[in-house]
C-alpha cells in the first residue's frame, strides 16, 4: 500500500501483524529534489467532506467526549519517507535536509487542520496529534536537536490548532520522555499519551509529583510490555489500584492501557484490567 506521501507499506508474509515500511521515497534525494517533490495537499476540501454531518451525529447520540484520530505527525513522516538510518544520519550531517522536510510535513499538517477545524472545531473535544520522540531508555535522537530544529515546528502546529478550537490537544510519544515534558508542555500540550510507565525515568510518582498540574496523562494503567500479557487476574488488579492511587489524586487522569493491546494477551487477562479500573475509579464524597 502507497500512502499520500509516496511511503510503501507492506505486510510481512510471515507474521501479519503490523506493516513495515518497505519503500521510502527520498531515500537518494538531495535538498533540491525536495521542493519539488509531489507533496499531498493538506487543505484539500474534499477531505472534510461530511465530517461535520458525522460529528453532529456522534454530539447529538453519544454521551462521550469527541476525539480526533491521530494526526499533525510532523516529525515522523520525516523518517518514513527517508528512511530512519538516513535521517538520524541527516540530524547529524546534513540538518538542512531535515528542516527543509519538516517544513514540508508541516505545511500539510497546517493547511490540513485548518480544513478540518473550520469542519468540527465547535464540536471536538480533544485533538489528537503525536510523534514518536523517545525509547526504552531515553529520547531517541538529541534533545538539543529537537529543541533546536523540530520543536518550533511542533509548537507552531499546536498553537495553530489552538487558535481554531478549544479542544485539548492529545500528543502521542512512547517510550522514556520525562525530559521533553516540559518542552511538550510548552509547545501548548495538554494530554501526554500513553505514559509508558515501564520506560526509563518514567516512574509514576515521579510524573505526577512534577506534571501532574500542568498536563493531563492519558494512560499510565498497567504495564503492557511484563504486566498485562503474563500476570493473574488478582496481579493485574493489584497493579491496577496501585497506578490509579498515584495518579487520581487531583484529577488529571485519564484511564488507559499503556499501548495497543497484543495478540498474546489473555481475554481474562483485559476483563480484569477493565474491572479493576472501574472498581477504583471513582472518587470519595
Amino acid at each position: 500500500m502507497k500512502d499520500e506521501f509516496g511511503v510503501v507499506w507492506s505486510m510481512p508474509d510471515d507474521h501479519q501483524l503490523y506493516m513495515d515500511i518497505t519503500h521510502h521515497p527520498l531515500a537518494e534525494a538531495t535538498i533540491d529534489k525536495i521542493a519539488d517533490y509531489p507533496f499531498p495537499d493538506g487543505g484539500d476540501q474534499s477531505r472534510f467532506s461530511g465530517v461535520r454531518e458525522q460529528a453532529l451525529l456522534l454530539r447529538k447520540e453519544t454521551p462521550y467526549a469527541l476525539s480526533t484520530g491521530i494526526g499533525g505527525v510532523v516529525y515522523e513522516v520525516c523518517w518514513y519517507m527517508r528512511g530512519l538510518e538516513k535521517w538520524f544520519t541527516d540530524m547529524i550531517e546534513n540538518p538542512a535536509f531535515c528542516e527543509a522536510l519538516l517544513d514540508k510535513t508541516l505545511q500539510f499538517w497546517l493547511d490540513y487542520y485548518t480544513g478540518f477545524l473550520a469542519e468540527v472545531g465547535d464540536l471536538v473535544d480533544v485533538v489528537m496529534i503525536g510523534d514518536d520522540l523517545a525509547g526504552q531508555h531515553g529520547p531517541l535522537f538529541s534533545p538539543v536537536f529537537y529543541q533546536k530544529t523540530v520543536k518550533p515546528r511542533q509548537k507552531k502546529l499546536v498553537q495553530h490548532i489552538k487558535s481554531l478550537t478549544n479542544a485539548k490537544i492529545w500528543y502521542h510519544t512512547c517510550g522514556s520522555c520525562k525530559q521533553l515534558i516540559p518542552d511538550l508542555i510548552d509547545n501548548g500540550v495538554d494530554i501526554l499519551n500513553p505514559v509508558q510507565t515501564s520506560a526509563a525515568e518514567m516512574d509514576p510518582h515521579d510524573l505526577k509529583k512534577q506534571y501532574g498540574d500542568r498536563i493531563v496523562f492519558w494512560g499510565g494503567g498497567i504495564d503492557s510490555q511484563h504486566v498485562l500479557p503474563f500476570a493473574t487476574s488478582e496481579q493485574i488488579t493489584q497493579e491496577v489500584r496501585k497506578n490509579l492511587e498515584i495518579f487520581k489524586p487531583g484529577g488529571g487522569y485519564i484511564f488507559n492501557n499503556i499501548h495497543n493491546i497484543q495478540v498474546d494477551v489473555p481475554a481474562e487477562n483485559i476483563i480484569a484490567m477493565l474491572d479493576a479500573a472501574y472498581d477504583n475509579s471513582f472518587y470519595q464524597t
